[in-house]
């Protein structure tokens, strides 16, 4: 890692200490916790140095995720939506709507992306929010639901519909109109404020449409989506190396029959399944990130294969975690209780396994995308 990446891990842990479990319990995380990582760069370290960020590759920013999630899933989700956010003001917007918002997410705002409604999951081509122009402002109108750091954020990234295409606008959180909703006892990443946001006419400068005009659903949402779901992975690798250190400090430690757990061959098994789920979901993470870095053609493909090897990964890996601590891991205020419930809601978020089933399976039928080999005589 970088010396500023370095920092950064380090100061996360200074901060989370031992207290995540007791965010999870509690539903919250504390807001000064939140604005001092944020004005810190944490939350969104890609974004450069000359909008006060850290500049950090997908990579190392990906190593760093890794290790918050492997603290705390709640803080990384809050982490996702910052990044989800800059990323998309980034590729969205123009150079004057960088200077104007990117400043204001590494200096201690925070920030939500506002994708799913009531009718829009998975599908998100049945979004009904709607952006229209009034002048030199649009009035935003609609409802979202399930939006992650919504209960903490100072401004929402809300896509919708506009000039007969899609886009997203940002809209601060106390505009008049805005009405946010905290989700009641959600199942994983119960602190990392989980919010409905009703949008009823709510009018906010014409300047805060990113990139000032629609574009296809898919290109607008896209770009925030891949920063999303590499997010998610290097989580996930995360939520996989605290079930694996949990797992193997239990098992190496509890004796059955005169032997400790782990050399009895059954335990041995889910121990080496849980160490091929680490390397397997970390390999397809450090894939996904050189396709970032690189700018491969193939980034968005291999964020949602990381996604979703990941993210079933970590689902399947916490419940053998599970089973090797039994009722040890049974309890709220455990690690490994807090990961099985975090690792499940991650093959939901940032699009369903199922979806990301689907993207790979069309990815597979692209022209050029094998090569046929010739039969020798």
């Amino acid at each position: 890692m970088t010396d500023a990446a370095t920092s950064h891990a380090e100061l996360v842990s200074g901060l989370i200490g031992d207290r995540a479990d007791a965010w999870d319990l509690a539903g919250e995380l504390p807001r000064d916790l939140l604005v001092k990582l944020g004005a810190s760069g944490v939350l969104c370290a890609q974004v450069g140095p000359e909008h006060g960020g850290t500049g950090l590759d997908s990579r190392t920013n990906g190593e760093l995720t890794a290790r918050v999630g492997a603290r705390c899933s709640s803080l990384r989700s809050v982490m996702t939506s910052q990044g989800m956010a800059a990323w998309t003001v980034r590729r969205l917007g123009g150079a004057e709507q960088w200077d104007t918002f990117l400043p204001r997410l590494t200096s201690g705002d925070l920030a939500a992306v506002a994708f799913s409604e009531p009718g829009a999951g998975s599908d998100l081509s049945a979004m009904e929010t709607e952006i229209a122009d009034d002048g030199a402002q649009v009035v935003v109108t609609g409802r979202k639901v399930w939006i992650t750091a919504a209960h903490y954020a100072d401004l929402l990234v809300v896509f919708g519909t506009y000039r007969g295409g899609a886009t997203a606008v940002v809209v601060p959180a106390q505009a008049p109109g805005v009405r946010i909703t905290r989700v009641a006892n959600p199942l994983g990443c119960r602190a990392a404020g989980h919010a409905d946001i009703t949008l009823d006419a709510v009018r906010v400068p014409a300047d805060h449409v990113l990139g000032g005009t629609g574009l296809p659903l898919p290109l607008a949402t896209t770009a925030a989506l891949t920063y999303g779901r590499m997010s998610v992975a290097w989580g996930c690798v995360g939520i996989l190396r605290a079930c694996l250190d949990a797992a193997a400090a239990h098992t190496a430690t509890r004796e059955q029959s005169g032997r400790v757990l782990a050399e009895h061959q059954l335990v041995a098994r889910h121990l080496a399944e849980l160490y091929v789920a680490e390397r397997h979901a970390t390999r397809a993470c450090e894939h996904a990130s050189a396709s970032w870095d690189t700018g491969s053609p193939d980034m968005a493909v291999d964020a949602v294969h990381a996604k979703y090897v990941a993210s079933r990964e970590a689902a399947e890996g916490a419940a053998r975690a599970v089973q090797l601590l039994a009722s040890v891991a049974a309890s709220d205020g455990h690690v490994v209780a807090r990961a099985y419930r975090d690792a499940k809601l991650m093959e939901v978020i940032e699009g369903t396994s199922e979806i990301c089933q689907l993207i790979l399976a069309q990815h597979t039928r692209k022209p050029g995308r094998h090569t046929r080999r010739k039969v020798q005589a």
